[in-house]
C-alpha cells in the first residue's frame, strides 16, 4: 500500500499446477491464524472505503466483470476508469460554490466581512426574507462572476439533458429487450432459430405450437439482445394458447424492439401494404419495429418488387425480405438489427458516459427536482433556497458514496465474484 488495488499492504501468490496444486495452498493458507477467504466483492469494497474508487467505478467494475459483449466492455471500462463519476463530482463541486455563496451571504452579510457583492453573485435582491436589515450599498464590481441563479439554471438543464439519454447506459448493460411478433405460423421460432444457430424453440407446421415466452441472449455487432419469441397473435379458443397470446402481448407491451415477422407470400408489395400489415400486429407506440418478411424461398424469385419496397422503407421502421428455410437475406436482417442497436444503444465511447444503473436516474431526478425548487427572482427566502442547493448536492453524493452510501453497498458488492 498505498498503491495496490485496495490501498492496503498485500501479498499475491502465483501458483502453478492444477486444481489440486491451488486447493493445497488454500488449505495450507486456511491453517494459518487470522486468515480467511475474502467475501464476495471484498476486494472492491475495501478499495471504496479506501478512497480509491467511488461507487461508479466499483459499479463499473462489477459491470466488466459480467460483461459478455464488446460494447458493454467499452461502457464498463470507461466507468470503472472514472469518467461517470468525475462528471457527478464536478456538478457536485459547482452545487459546493454556489452553497457558499449563500450560505456565507446569510451568516455573515451583517459583518464587514462579506461584501453585498457576494448576494450579486448568488443572483438574489435583498428583499429576501432576512430580517429587518437594511441593504448595504455592494462594494466592488462583481458583473463577471456568474450568478449563483444562472449556475442553478445550467446545472438544471445539463443534468436534464443527462438524463434524456433515452435509457442508453441502461440498455447496453442489461441488453435490449427484443420481442418476435406475428400472426402464428409465419416463421417466428424458425427466426429465434436462426438467428441463435441452435433449435431453442419447437418448430411446427401446426399453428399455435408456441404457447410459452422462450428467451435467449445474443452478441449482434457487438450489441447485447435478449430475444424473445412468443406465440402467434391471433383469437385463441384454447385456453392454454389464449394464456400464450396473454404472455405475448405483455411482453410486446413492454419490449424495447420489435421484430415483426409476416408471411411474404400474403403481404402486398406496396408500402401502404407493408404498413397495414404492421399496423394489424398492433405493437407498442414509438417503439422501434423491424419489419422481416419470411418465406421469400416461396416467391419463386419474384421478390423483385416486394424486395424494392423494403429497400424504400423508412431507416425508423426497416424492412427486410429472410427465408428461414434456406438463409437467404440473414446477412442484411443482421446489418439491420446491428444498426437498430447501435442507436438504442449508442457508442459507448462517444459523448458523455451515459447511465447505467436506475438508482442514477432517481438520485439525478431527485437532483433536477431539487433544483427546480430553487427560487428563484428574488421573492423567497434564502435559507429554503440553500437548503434545496443541499438535498441536490446530498443526492449526487449518494451516487458516488461520499453521502449515505451504506445503504447501498451491500446492493452493488453483493453479485461481485469471490476474491474480487
Amino acid at each position: 500500500g498505498p498503491r495496490s488495488f485496495t490501498g492496503e499492504d498485500c501479498a499475491e501468490l502465483h501458483v502453478h499446477g492444477g486444481p489440486a496444486v491451488v486447493s493445497g495452498v488454500l488449505r495450507a493458507l486456511g491453517r494459518l491464524p487470522g486468515l480467511r477467504p475474502a467475501d464476495p466483492g471484498e476486494f472492491t469494497r475495501r478499495a471504496f472505503h479506501g478512497g480509491k474508487l467511488d461507487l461508479t467505478a466499483a459499479e463499473g467494475l462489477g459491470d466488466l466483470i459480467r460483461a459478455e459483449t464488446e460494447a458493454q466492455r467499452r461502457q464498463a471500462l470507461r466507468q470503472m476508469e472514472g469518467e461517470l463519476g468525475r462528471l457527478y463530482q464536478r456538478w457536485s463541486e459547482t452545487l459546493t460554490q454556489a452553497l457558499a455563496h449563500l450560505e456565507a451571504y446569510i451568516d455573515f452579510s451583517e459583518d464587514d466581512n462579506v461584501e453585498e457583492g457576494v448576494l450579486s453573485q448568488a443572483g438574489f435582491s435583498p428583499r429576501w426574507g432576512l430580517g429587518t436589515r437594511s441593504p448595504r450599498s455592494a462594494r466592488g464590481d462583481c458583473g463577471s462572476v456568474p450568478t449563483v441563479d444562472v449556475t442553478v439554471r445550467a446545472l438544471e438543464q445539463e443534468i436534464r439533458a443527462h438524463l434524456r439519454d433515452g435509457r442508453r447506459g441502461e440498455l447496453l448493460r442489461g441488453g435490449v429487450h427484443a420481442v418476435i411478433a406475428g400472426p402464428p405460423n409465419v416463421g417466428k421460432s424458425s427466426l429465434l432459430n436462426l438467428l441463435c444457430q441452435r433449435p431453442a424453440a419447437i418448430v411446427s407446421p401446426v399453428a399455435g405450437t408456441t404457447r410459452d415466452v422462450v428467451e435467449v441472449a445474443l452478441d449482434i455487432g457487438g450489441y447485447p439482445l435478449v430475444l424473445s419469441d412468443t406465440a402467434g397473435l391471433r383469437q385463441a379458443t384454447d385456453p392454454v394458447e389464449q394464456e400464450g397470446v396473454t404472455r405475448a402481448r405483455d411482453r410486446l407491451g413492454r419490449a424495447d424492439l420489435v421484430l415483426a415477422v409476416l408471411d411474404a407470400t400474403a403481404v402486398s408489395p406496396e408500402p401502404a401494404g407493408l404498413g397495414a400489415a404492421l399496423a394489424a400486429l398492433n405493437p407498442p407506440p414509438d417503439t422501434p419495429c423491424v419489419l422481416v418478411l419470411n418465406k421469400a424461398d416461396l416467391l419463386r424469385g419474384d421478390t423483385g418488387s416486394l424486395r424494392d419496397t423494403c429497400t424504400r422503407a423508412p431507416p425508423e421502421t426497416p424492412a427486410t425480405l429472410l427465408s428461414c428455410k434456406t438463409g437467404a437475406g440473414l446477412e442484411r436482417l443482421l446489418e439491420v438489427l446491428a444498426r437498430q442497436l447501435a442507436r438504442l444503444c449508442g457508442d459507448p465511447l462517444l459523448g458523455w458516459p451515459s447511465l447505467t444503473q436506475s438508482r442514477h436516474s432517481q438520485h439525478l431526478g431527485a437532483c433536477a427536482a431539487a433544483l427546480a425548487r430553487y427560487g428563484r427572482g428574488g421573492h423567497g427566502d434564502l435559507g429554503l433556497a440553500a437548503e434545496q442547493l443541499r438535498l441536490a448536492r446530498r443526492e449526487l453524493g449518494r451516487i458516488t458514496g461520499h453521502v449515505g452510501a451504506e445503504d447501498v453497498l451491500d446492493i452493488i458488492f453483493r453479485d461481485f465474484c469471490v476474491g474480487k
